[in-house]
């Protein structure tokens, strides 16, 4: 089969649980560092497509123009009929991609929040995996408008739009499922400081971490176990 590319907004980003599990089925998996230059893949040259999280404002394409190259590159797969899974900045992108706007979250989710499937989302191949008030892990201050023609897919109580699929074969999801401890502990050293923005210290974060994060990465590997399934299904 094609390789799956993870295209990457920025570093730290390791890969986590996304990179464990496709590599565990048995994918070639690919990384593509976007933020850095290196060039996006055309969509027939791949079996899927994850796009990763990041910093910027996904509708900053003027600062960071591989940006707009990225929402290219997930409207043609979508067109193609390409498996795709964007995560955080990668699911606003795939928003904006499908027509959908960009805007100013109604509060800054950073930590583990309770989400809630829709009845669209209990039926999901994906986001099925998923029970109202399990938690996820955020950290975004933006959110996006559901793309027409949209399945909603979960929603959480201050910001509604948390994952969609788009077709059969896109899904974006607002929070982070690729997140483990050592990824977490390297987005926290490059981030520096984060209470005066973030509401909360390190030592809140960590609690919550040990607290949750081995639920949310069970709920996790299985979807992206789930999201290999559908690319192998594809059988490109």
């Amino acid at each position: 089969m094609k390789p799956v590319v993870i295209v990457r907004n920025e570093q730290p980003d390791p890969g986590g649980v996304v990179l464990e599990e496709l590599e565990r089925d048995g994918l070639t998996v690919r990384l593509v560092d976007a933020f850095a230059g290196e060039a996006l893949p055309s969509p027939e040259d791949v079996s899927g497509i994850v796009v990763f999280g990041g910093a910027q404002h996904a509708d900053d394409v003027e600062r960071h123009p591989y940006l707009r190259a990225e929402q290219v590159l997930l409207r043609e797969a979508i067109d193609r009929g390409t498996p795709v899974l964007g995560i955080c900045l990668g699911a606003q992108l795939l928003a904006i991609a499908r027509g959908a706007a960009l805007k100013p979250s109604p509060v800054r989710e950073f930590g583990y929040t309770q989400i809630a499937p829709t009845a669209e989302g209990e039926a999901d191949p994906l986001i099925g995996v998923y029970e109202s008030g399990d938690r996820v892990f955020h950290w975004h201050e933006d959110t996006f408008d559901l793309p027409e023609g949209a399945t909603l897919l979960a929603s959480s109580d201050e910001v509604r739009n948390q994952a969609f699929r788009y077709g059969d074969r896109a899904w974006g999801v607002q929070f982070h499922v690729e997140v483990t401890e050592p990824v977490l502990e390297g987005w926290l050293a490059a981030a520096g400081e984060i209470d005066p923005k973030w509401g909360k210290t390190l030592e809140v974060l960590r609690e919550e971490n040990r607290r949750y994060l081995a639920d949310e990465e069970k709920k996790a590997r299985e979807l992206v176990r789930r999201f290999a399934g559908v690319i192998r299904s594809d059988g490109r």
